[in-house]
């Protein structure tokens, strides 16, 4: 894990600033976002949302990362919300829709904050520490803290992969093709799955 760690910078998508949001301990934000998420989903009404939404600006203000990093956090979302927004109109109405919508894209801005605020090396500590008591039941908590900073960094390569596959269709012609999208994302996203287990192999996070 140390050796991965060196290289760790890479895998988040921080942003130096000296506020008080960055200086903020990592376990103490990781720790606050579990809080407010399980309190926005189970405060379900538009009381929430928009108490959820004036934190959300507030952080971003104290952080004074910039609207542009959020919201290039934010693209993979523009695939995901209308689905979710679709699904969820034919399921519970307009009303119901819009509010878990809602939830969603504020969730994922403050988890954002807390990606952009944070070295990656800070949040693979953290979860370490949190999760040594359960080595006990025979997890090992650098594994854990591995798998979730690669899911950190893997909602940006995927929304640049899919700004990739999106230029090709228009080159082509072929902008609603949904096959046409659909194929070369599935097969770019399996290339980099085994280019990072052949990296991971190489620094013998294998065993």
């Amino acid at each position: 894990m140390d050796g991965f760690r060196s290289g760790a910078g890479l895998l988040g998508a921080y942003v130096p600033r000296d506020s008080v949001v960055h200086r903020a301990p990592a376990g103490l934000k990781l720790a606050m976002l579990a809080v407010v998420s399980v309190v926005v989903l189970l405060v379900r009404s538009w009381w929430g949302v928009g108490a959820l939404a004036a934190l959300v600006l507030a952080v971003s203000l104290a952080s004074r990362v910039g609207a542009r990093a959020l919201v290039a956090q934010l693209r993979p979302l523009v695939w995901l919300v209308p689905a979710v927004l679709a699904l969820q109109w034919w399921a519970h109405g307009p009303a119901r829709a819009a509010l878990l919508s809602s939830r969603l894209v504020l969730l994922v801005a403050l988890a954002a904050l807390v990606v952009l605020t944070t070295r990656t090396t800070e949040v693979l500590t953290a979860i370490e520490h949190a999760a040594r008591p359960l080595r006990v039941v025979g997890v090992r908590p650098d594994r854990v803290a591995l798998v979730l900073a690669l899911a950190i960094r893997s909602v940006p390569v995927l929304a640049d992969l899919a700004d990739d596959v999106r230029d090709a269709q228009r080159a082509r012609g072929r902008e609603r093709d949904l096959r046409a999208f659909a194929v070369p994302l599935v097969v770019g996203t399996l290339r980099r799955a085994d280019a990072l287990g052949d990296a991971l192999r190489a620094r013998g996070v294998d065993d």
